[in-house]
């Protein structure tokens, strides 16, 4: 009998048993691969199907699996095709993880793939993408407002789950009669989020590399507009949402470290008082420390930034009941004016601002040189008309100019009026 495997050579050393060289974002790394009797602790088996799609399996049959084996399992009905991902102790912290009850009861692993069996998994696999485009077709002339992501044929092509999203209750028992009798497979419905479609679509993000959904995040933890107001992120939905138009993943990253640095910083609540103005919290810089204060309580006047540590020193003073002569200490240089425009860096147009302007310029010098070759005057209009006549007597008469030849006579037009400034 053949053995079927994931990888290359991945029953030869520690590395390939602990750490697939298959790329999934839901491989595990299993430390205590290479002691002897792992296999031996637990016959419960972890095995992966088509992602994100995991089960946990008896080897009732004591097997001797290694993670990379493609085993069939027990299923309703038929039986389907997996991979095995990890045996031994930690399969139970893996079976906590999942939130599985322990009183649930595990189908068991019938034995090693047959080439027999293989065949049957890759033409189920093979009809999935055009059943899914398909089963768009058929909800849409139903009418049911809803959309298939994904279709996952079983290994034995006994059964299609249809994984679909939508926003409302949907009724599809309409739908798996019409699927059941095109497909002929027994139909199973369900519901995906956003987060879970995207992770399986794929795609790039903002900055660049592939979406984590899809490469190696497994849960989805709800984000909230409060980690992008912890980190001082302009509250603009096209920039905070992702790919699946929900917020996205990666706000919640830093967020913790944002909070605890916001408790070195001072309160917004807590006002500044100097012996000319009030000052009030305005805006902070959690990563360089520093506090922006203003002398107006909604709008930005007088701006004036400091470190956190000076802020802290002014409190202290407030406290004693001694006003500072100024914010600013003396040893502490003055922060240069700052841009108001949060957003005005993340512009793409800031770079044609200085070319607009630099060709603007030149076209008004050009139009002016125009105008005044066209009314035979001089360019710079500070220049008088005697001033021109004394750089003409500076010719010496009778004699044409230097350098240029004797041109000639052109004929009076009659329609062209005189110019009143040309000498006679």
């Amino acid at each position: 009998m053949n053995d079927f495997k994931t990888g290359e050579n991945s029953f030869c050393s520690l590395c390939t048993r602990g750490c697939n060289q298959t790329t999934d974002k839901l491989n595990t790394y299993d430390y205590l691969a290479d002691l002897p009797d792992n296999t031996l602790v637990s016959d419960i088996v972890e095995v992966q199907f088509k992602a994100p799609r995991k089960g946990y399996f008896h080897n009732s049959n004591r097997l001797p699996l290694q993670k990379g084996d493609i085993v069939a399992v027990e299923a309703s009905p038929g039986h389907d095709i997996g991979t095995v991902t990890m045996t031994g102790r930690l399969v139970a912290l893996q079976i906590k993880k999942a939130n599985l009850k322990p009183d649930v009861e595990l189908k068991r692993i019938y034995r090693k793939v047959k080439p027999a069996d293989m065949e049957k998994y890759h033409e189920a696999k093979a009809r999935e993408h055009a059943t899914m485009i398909e089963s768009r077709q058929i909800a849409l002339d139903l009418g049911l407002k809803m959309k298939i992501g994904d279709v996952e044929y079983q290994g034995d092509g006994s059964k299609a789950i249809f994984y679909y999203i939508a926003d409302e209750r949907v009724d599809f028992r309409q739908l798996i009669k019409v699927l059941a009798e095109r497909f002929h497979v027994r139909i199973e419905m369900k519901q995906i989020g956003a987060r879970q479609e995207a992770g399986r679509i794929g795609g790039i993000g903002p900055c660049g590399r592939e979406l984590c959904c899809c490469t190696w995040m497994t849960g989805f933890s709800s984000v909230s507009t409060s980690a992008a107001r912890f980190q001082d992120l302009s509250l603009n939905p096209q920039k905070l949402a992702g790919q699946c138009a929900k917020l996205k993943c990666c706000l919640n990253y830093e967020a913790d470290q944002y909070v605890e640095a916001l408790k070195r910083l001072p309160s917004k609540e807590i006002k500044l008082y100097t012996q000319d103005n009030e000052y009030y919290f305005f805006r902070a810089d959690i990563l360089k420390m520093e506090v922006t204060y203003s002398t107006d309580k909604h709008i930005l006047a007088n701006e004036t930034v400091i470190s956190a540590r000076r802020a802290f020193e002014v409190i202290n003073l407030n406290q004693q009941g001694i006003k500072p002569e100024r914010l600013t200490d003396g040893g502490e240089e003055e922060v240069a004016m700052r841009p108001l425009d949060l957003l005005e860096q993340e512009n793409i147009s800031r770079f044609d601002k200085n070319k607009k302007k630099k060709r603007n310029k030149g076209g008004d010098n050009r139009q002016g040189g125009q105008q005044a070759k066209k009314n035979n005057q001089p360019q710079n209009q500070n220049q008088s008309n005697k001033q021109w006549q004394q750089r003409q007597g500076n010719q010496p008469q009778g004699q044409n100019r230097p350098n240029r030849p004797n041109r000639p006579n052109k004929p009076n037009n009659p329609n062209k009026p005189n110019n009143p400034n040309k000498p006679q």
